[in-house]
């Protein structure tokens, strides 16, 4: 009943884990922190990504041991996304003993596979970031609740509350699970001593977060980049939660104190519902924050699919009604297929370091001048800086690792075009066209200088990005200018 969900997870986060060895710009941060020291990382802390900063840390310890052990076999890519994997295979473990545990062995085996076939899972099952770990936490300290409530023991409560503490110190968001655990335990009319110690449990962990929770407020900017929920993100869950609503009809018997349908709808509903309405305060909804929700709907969908595949003949279970269900099932998957095969292509995610790294390789030359538009598109450089080498970032005041923070800090506008008009060539890398620009004295002086005294000789589009190269007038005819232009295609 384990072992079938997590090899199954564990396989398809194998799957296509390098995705051509592109990285997106959160998972450089990423590796760019973890490959920061301990001393260097707590003073970034403080300015930015706090946070991410338990995470950040644990990452830090793992890549100590994996640059030393397989890191030269594997690659960084693979050490980026592994702890994600890993995490995912535990979680779909976890997400199986829960259903076990709610319904009975043949709901837990088929909620376990539901979750590991959920595109969104597989996702971020091979993204270095915290959310698969997240997700696992939540769903092994949902799974002691339920132990807890069946059978009160402190040693119990004490492992809940731990790992709840954990959870939320590794992301401040999976504090919306402690009302779905609120809820189940009133759903269910359980003693009040279990209340009392859920409530005790509740309180300790909002306390351990609290200190985390009001220093994290002096860095709500980081997401001010947040405007409207995303509607891709938002059909996901609104198709998860029908189909949840729709396994929940299903009559099946519940096993424990704590039912299924009143643990599995609040957790596929209530997560997502307050981040939206906390959104119309301050918008904050992305689906990754709430990733966890997906668990609910894996527990209801398997304790449906149990009932409706039961063996033929079982409770008046016709064969016919087997098969239909049985062939719909295989359809569903085979839809899901491209979807599955799309995630594990460097198209999948919102830009691709790996590919703007080499495409600046390819039409930099020793001596050039290198600007980021905007200054925060730096990061492009934190997981391939030899591919930068023997460029001047001409904006560029305190580097991202001296002045603690994730993009460095650029000198004045007026400096800034001072050292623009030094230089007889420079490399752009910057975002798309259509894309909204920043509009600080530094930008505006990038933007206003190249535009004055340059003309672009080549330009490239990569995922997410425009590579060009400027020159001053007659330098694009040059031999290096024509050679550009032709390697920029």
């Amino acid at each position: 009943m384990v072992l079938m969900p997590s090899g199954l997870m564990l396989l398809l986060g194998a799957w296509g884990i390098r995705r051509q060895d592109a990285i997106w710009r959160d998972e450089a941060v990423t590796y760019d922190m973890a490959h920061r020291s301990l001393a260097d990382l707590w003073p970034t802390l403080q300015h930015v990504d706090v946070v991410h900063g338990l995470y950040y840390a644990l990452m830090h310890l793992w890549f100590v041991v994996y640059d030393a052990t397989l890191g030269d076999v594997l690659g960084p890519v693979i050490g980026l996304r592994l702890p994600s994997v890993a995490a995912m295979t535990v979680a779909a473990a976890g997400v199986a003993l829960l259903g076990q545990r709610l319904v009975g062995r043949r709901a837990g085996l088929l909620a376990g596979l539901t979750f590991a076939c959920i595109p969104v899972v597989q996702q971020y099952a091979q993204e270095g970031r915290s959310y698969a770990t997240v997700c696992a936490v939540v769903v092994w300290a949902t799974y002691l609740l339920v132990l807890t409530a069946a059978r009160p023991r402190r040693k119990l409560w004490l492992g809940y509350t731990a790992l709840m503490l954990f959870a939320c110190l590794l992301h401040e968001f999976a504090c919306l699970v402690l009302p779905v655990h609120g809820a189940a335990v009133m759903l269910a009319r359980l003693p009040r001593r279990v209340l009392r110690g859920w409530l005790l449990a509740a309180v300790t962990v909002l306390a351990g977060l609290a200190p985390l929770a009001v220093f994290s407020t002096r860095q709500s900017a980081q997401i001010s980049w947040l405007m409207w929920p995303d509607p891709v993100q938002l059909l996901t869950f609104a198709v998860l939660a029908v189909l949840g609503i729709v396994c929940a009809r299903v009559p099946v018997c519940s096993r424990g104190p704590i039912g299924l349908r009143a643990l599995g709808v609040p957790i596929l509903l209530l997560p997502t519902l307050l981040l939206l309405l906390l959104s119309h305060v301050e918008p904050a909804y992305v689906d990754r924050y709430v990733l966890y929700y997906v668990a609910g709907f894996a527990v209801l969908a398997g304790a449906a699919l149990a009932r409706l595949l039961r063996p033929a003949g079982e409770q008046g279970q016709t064969r016919g009604r087997r098969l239909r269900w049985t062939t719909g099932l295989v359809l569903v998957l085979t839809a899901l297929l491209p979807v599955d095969v799309h995630l594990r292509s460097p198209d999948s995610r919102v830009d691709d370091v790996t590919a703007v790294a080499h495409a600046v390789r390819k039409v930099a030359e020793p001596g050039d001048g290198l600007l980021f538009m905007p200054s925060r598109r730096r990061i492009w450089m934190a997981a391939l800086p030899h591919q930068f080498r023997g460029l001047n970032d001409l904006a560029l005041a305190k580097s991202p690792l001296a002045s603690h923070t994730l993009y460095g800090t650029e000198r004045s506008g007026d400096a800034i075009r001072d050292r623009i008009l030094a230089v007889s060539r420079i490399v752009v890398a910057g975002d798309p066209y259509g894309q909204p620009v920043d509009d600080s004295d530094q930008e505006i002086a990038k933007r206003t200088t190249l535009r004055g005294a340059f003309a672009i000789c080549s330009s490239t589009d990569v995922r997410g990005a425009r590579i060009a190269v400027y020159g001053r007038p007659g330098i694009c005819g040059a031999a290096g200018g024509g050679r550009l232009a032709h390697g920029a295609g």
